[in-house]
């Protein structure tokens, strides 16, 4: 089962230094048929011009996993954290007890994000935040995890949760496949290009909620730059 969630149909805001389109609910965007996937809750597709950002606020009890399309994004924490993250590298922050921290384009470029927050299994844990550069040659023709909360997945960065980010670039014609499982839910979105999934045409930045599927197999109808989670 695929529902197809087309770009021009998602929520959003344009403050003028962020374009902001929601997946799923999310500040003064509220759709009672799109609150949540599983475990994930929110996927954000965010425009950031040049010199500007989010300014220091808390978070708590959530995994946070930032995925960078275009640009670079800066980040700072009042656990002390500071690191400068850029296209196609990932980070990821766990809230846990509770932090602030701010997020900003310091580029001359305008930055293109997916942020993404899945509900942690676990509460009460210290905050941490890590960020890790994910090449996309290594991703060529296959899934990579790139966040996860399984131990087995020691390339990935940790997450507290019942789920994996992965990431995958396919030519044209070619295609990937991803053991998902029939329990298990899926959210895919290509950053750029487009596939097939079951007959279906998913673009660049539409969302494709997945389930039902014990193996996904995806086709790219050009060359395409996937994001997907895996979720409970």
């Amino acid at each position: 089962m695929i529902d197809l969630r087309p770009f021009d149909t998602l929520g959003g805001a344009n403050h003028g230094w962020l374009d902001a389109k929601h997946h799923f609910s999310f500040a003064e965007y509220h759709d009672p048929a799109r609150t949540s996937w599983g475990n994930l809750r929110v996927w954000n597709d965010d425009t950031i011009a040049p010199g500007t950002g989010f300014p220091p606020h808390p978070h708590r009890d959530m995994e946070i996993i930032t995925y960078v399309r275009e640009g670079a994004i800066t980040h700072q924490d009042s656990l002390g954290n500071k690191g400068r993250t850029e296209a196609g590298d990932v980070q990821v922050m766990s809230a846990g007890t509770g932090v602030r921290h701010s997020e900003y384009n310091l580029e001359d470029i305008t930055t293109r994000i997916f942020q993404i927050w899945i509900v942690p299994t676990r509460s009460g844990d210290a905050p941490q935040w890590g960020a890790k550069p994910f090449p996309k040659g290594e991703r060529a023709g296959q899934f990579v995890t790139l966040a996860s909360g399984y131990e087995g997945d020691h390339e990935a960065l940790p997450i507290r949760t019942d789920a994996r980010v992965v990431g995958a670039t396919i030519k044209a014609g070619e295609t990937a496949q991803y053991p998902l499982g029939k329990n298990r839910k899926a959210y895919l979105v290509p950053a750029t290009g487009a596939v097939e999934i079951d007959g279906m045409r998913v673009n660049a930045r539409d969302g494709a909620a997945i389930r039902d599927v014990e193996v996904l197999t995806v086709t790219a109808i050009n060359d395409a730059e996937i994001v997907m989670v895996d979720a409970a």
